[in-house]
């Protein structure tokens, strides 16, 4: 069972795609993906030599091989909607790594500008991997307690699809952040964090520099929701 729910999609999605290159990073390319980057950049957050490396994010297309079993005919938008983000991020134990986030290519700029914040914050994400990775199962997603973004299939308890099938829908750290309707928790390992009032690395609450961040890009946020409540949950 998807723990993430979406509501219905934007028509308008906003935000202009822009990106900063990676300078040696060690990310690998997936199956299938193909290499070709914008060439197009933002400032990267600086540092003085010696200090905590500079923020660094880049932009790929995406084709239907490298979506895996995260896309299939019929889904709301295809692969030439979409985009690989390659961003830096600080791991739990407080140094830099890079993963990846496949969204759509309308809200890219939006994104790298979030997760920048998100890395000026060291604010600690577990991992972050497109879905593919897990088989687009978002359970197995979810107790890995990795950060995704797209992921076509349907909406968590309703009908349609959800607002991950159009790339405009982040889950952030599932199990610090867990998906909770009545007796429900997902992922299972999220119930040792339903308490909001006991902070932990990675949890994002009301109030947060972190959800800030995500709101003034236009993201509302599951958390605020009533039932189900969605913590790891952002979307636009």
């Amino acid at each position: 069972m998807a723990g993430c729910a979406g509501g219905n999609p934007d028509t308008g999605f906003g935000g202009n795609p822009s990106t900063s290159s990676f300078a040696g990073s060690d990310a690998a390319s997936g199956p299938g993906e193909s290499t070709a980057s914008t060439a197009a950049s933002t400032p990267a957050i600086t540092s003085a030599a010696g200090e905590f490396p500079a923020f660094a994010s880049s932009v790929s297309s995406v084709t239907e091989g490298r979506l895996g079993a995260s896309y299939r005919q019929g889904c709301p938008v295809g692969p030439e909607a979409l985009s690989l983000l390659r961003l830096a991020y600080v791991g739990f134990d407080g140094m830099p790594a890079t993963g990846e986030l496949i969204v759509a290519t309308e809200i890219v700029g939006d994104v790298v500008e979030i997760f920048a914040e998100l890395y000026a914050q060291r604010f600690p994400i577990r991992s972050m991997a497109t879905i593919e990775a897990f088989g687009a199962d978002d359970d197995a997603s979810m107790a890995a307690d990795n950060t995704s973004a797209f992921n076509c299939r349907p909406v968590t308890g309703g009908q349609g699809w959800s607002l991950h099938s159009y790339g405009v829908a982040i889950d952030v750290n599932p199990r610090e952040n867990p998906y909770v309707s009545g007796d429900l928790v997902l992922p299972p390992e999220g119930r040792d964090h339903l308490d909001r009032d006991s902070p932990a690395p990675g949890m994002i609450r009301a109030g947060d520099p972190v959800l800030s961040a995500f709101t003034a890009h236009g993201f509302t946020w599951g958390g605020s929701w009533t039932d189900p409540v969605d913590y790891q949950h952002f979307e636009r």
